[in-house]
């Protein structure tokens, strides 16, 4: 399954997330990668010098994906930015507490 705006691709299937009760938060591109894990810690009892293998690759795939997302930001706020400099009459914001008559 394709994600939009994404470099890496859904492993993992919705069934195989929710047959490993995997959180919903968790169900991104790296979700193939906490099954393993989270199976790993549970067989270890959370011990934290055990799995490390698998929590190291985990971590990598999630710090790419946020670092491919805030590029995707960057990108997004530059074309703004140059789209406010084209026209600067349609950059001017709707203020938020509007003026009284009197005022």
């Amino acid at each position: 399954m394709e994600v939009p705006g994404s470099s890496k691709k859904m492993i993992a299937t919705q069934a195989q997330t929710v047959e490993n009760k995997v959180p919903l938060a968790y169900r991104d591109q790296c979700a193939h990668l906490l099954i393993p894990l989270n199976k790993c810690r549970q067989s270890e009892f959370y011990l934290p010098w055990k799995c490390e293998d698998e929590r190291h690759t985990y971590e990598k795939c999630a710090y790419e994906l946020v670092m491919e997302r805030m590029l995707q930001m960057n990108k997004i706020r530059e074309e703004e930015a140059r789209s406010k400099q084209k026209n600067p009459v349609q950059a001017q914001s709707i203020p938020l507490i509007p003026k009284t008559v009197n005022a």
